[in-house]
């Protein structure tokens, strides 16, 4: 009979229930194998993840990377979506939260997007997992907590608090996969398009595009971290009268 999720789960907390066995990795009855854990599965997950991107991600990649079966992974955790939601709350177990403050709140507010932004970006299209599951990591909710916390802290009111924390937190993983997915088509396919070339192509644009033509320097300027920067403060700043 299979393990129920509530037993996987209580395993996963560390919080082993009667008859719940520990599986091992393969390997001869005689060799000391060690346990298969949370947190050797999440580090071989997220090893994948950063050598080949998120699309190599499988249940069988990873067990095959820790010498074991798939089977052997359900002990701990559920599914692929289960693994997914603790590999995005590892991440923001990284993520250092400032203590609220009323005169700060907007370089607060960013940095802490900005901190998550390069968790992201370490482990290309991981931000996928992200935008695919609803958060119940305990990591992952305390990043949402701390940001709350911090534009409440500004005087912001509850409600625009909290749909800018859910607006900036789609925008941080909208950007790495983004970004993800652009490195990925330059990288494999050789479809990168140079400031350059596009400044060409928009002025070889019909005149049907007056403003394109116009401002192709002002649409191709800045780098990707300059337009987050400008996005994170205009979205910021957009709250200030919200108080």
């Amino acid at each position: 009979m299979a393990t129920p999720p509530h037993r996987r789960r209580a395993a996963r907390h560390h919080h082993p229930l009667p008859t719940d066995a520990v599986p091992s990795r393969r390997g001869s009855s005689t060799a000391r194998q060690a346990p298969i854990t949370v947190e050797a599965i999440v580090d071989s997950a997220l090893g994948i993840v950063e050598r080949e991107g998120y699309e190599a991600l499988t249940m069988r990649r990873v067990a095959g990377a820790l010498e074991t079966g798939p089977a052997s992974l359900y002990a701990h955790i559920v599914n692929k979506e289960d693994l997914d939601d603790l590999l995005i709350g590892r991440l923001c177990s990284q993520i250092q939260l400032p203590d609220p403050d009323s005169q700060t709140w907007r370089d607060q507010i960013i940095d802490v997007c900005t901190q998550l932004r390069d968790q992201y970006l370490r482990y290309p299209g991981i931000s996928r997992a992200a935008l695919a599951t609803a958060p119940t990591n305990l990591d992952t909710l305390r990043v949402s907590e701390g940001m709350l916390g911090i534009a409440l802290a500004g005087g912001i009111d509850p409600q625009s608090a909290a749909w800018a924390v859910d607006a900036l937190i789609l925008y941080v993983n909208a950007f790495c996969l983004e970004t993800a997915l652009r490195n990925r088509v330059s990288d494999h396919s050789g479809w990168g398009v140079s400031r350059e070339q596009l400044l060409n192509r928009f002025a070889a644009l019909p005149d049907a595009f007056p403003a394109t033509k116009r401002h192709a320097a002002e649409l191709t300027s800045g780098t990707a971290h300059d337009r987050f920067d400008f996005t994170l403060t205009l979205i910021v700043d957009g709250l200030c009268g919200r108080k």
